[in-house]
């Protein structure tokens, strides 16, 4: 079956329509956040490497939702931030595919890996003798792996179908990344597949990791109503509540920009909406689960503490 490729070679990346003066003030903004982003990020994966107490499967987990957060949002921050400073404002074709396929891999990928994180609380909290045995470093690899592949199979459907698309020499794309949204628009044949697949693949992923969510922490829920005391409640629950702030935000925004139909009618709403999931998302989840854990306040403690003494 003979496929029909576009004629354009490039893209051009509208981003926001804001005066050069503001645009100076975003590109500063923008920077900060993924200077951020970069340090927080980082430091919790080192942190995590360094600290032989933190070799737990939950930090295992962390570190690699520190890992997807450092990924997705260099796919989306360079570009952006060249294109605040750039006049042309341009990408090539295979460029933007290629931010397409990676951000589209590493969020999925982010979303299955949320599920898993809320299994692995599921386990420690209703099964905590259970526990060591259920949650093995090998059991904790595949279910990485599995978040991976999941991310993998989705990105290349949602690239095939639609970098399969023709432009038909239209290359503005009425965003600040290669959105699949914006794509979708600027396309001059019948998008209705792409919408569809779009709609059934996110509802699909968004629904089934959603529900091992659901059904994990209506156990734990539970299993904390039946701790007699109120302090051991309050502190059993509160090793939860760091995840549940991270998949509320992340599922919230994701919901919100890719599981509605209407979610492709307003650029202007889902640059908005946009900038909070590729860049604000993975500035605060390494600082919810610093400020709000303790092993990782004591771990920064210790580390600091080590340093000082050997000056």
């Amino acid at each position: 079956m003979e496929r029909n490729f576009s004629d354009v070679t490039e893209f051009i990346l509208l981003g926001f329509r804001v005066s050069p003066e503001l645009q100076i003030i975003l590109f500063l903004v923008f920077l900060l956040i993924y200077v951020v982003i970069l340090v927080a990020n980082i430091g919790m994966t080192v942190l995590i490497k360094m600290d032989p107490r933190l070799h737990t499967p939950m930090y295992f987990f962390l570190r690699n939702l520190s890992y997807l957060d450092l990924c997705y949002s260099t796919v989306i921050a360079p570009q952006t931030l060249t294109n605040f400073l750039s006049s042309s404002k341009t990408i090539s074709y295979n460029s933007c595919a290629a931010q397409f396929f990676f951000f589209a891999f590493f969020v999925t990928t982010e979303g299955f890996l949320l599920a898993v994180m809320a299994y692995d609380r599921f386990t420690a909290i209703c099964s905590p003798l259970l526990y060591p045995v259920r949650m093995s470093q090998s059991l904790c690899i595949r279910l990485v792996a599995g978040s991976y592949f999941g991310g993998c199979i989705n990105s290349m459907v949602q690239t095939g179908f639609t970098f399969s698309l023709q432009f038909c020499g239209e290359n503005r794309i009425d965003h600040f990344f290669c959105d699949i949204s914006a794509l979708i628009k600027i396309s001059c044949v019948d998008t209705f597949l792409n919408e569809i697949v779009l709609f059934i693949l996110s509802a699909v992923i968004i629904i089934s990791t959603s529900l091992v969510i659901l059904v994990s922490y209506s156990y734990i829920l539970t299993a904390v109503l039946k701790i007699p005391s109120t302090r051991g409640r309050r502190r059993t629950f509160s090793t939860c509540g760091s995840h549940i702030a991270v998949v509320s935000l992340f599922y919230g925004t994701v919901f919100f920009m890719y599981a509605q139909p209407g979610a492709l009618s307003s650029p202007e709403k889902s640059k908005v909406v946009a900038v909070f999931y590729t860049l604000v998302i993975p500035m605060v989840n390494p600082l919810i689960y610093s400020l709000r854990n303790k092993d990782v306040k004591e771990s920064v403690k210790r580390i600091l503490g080590k340093k000082r003494s050997s000056q």
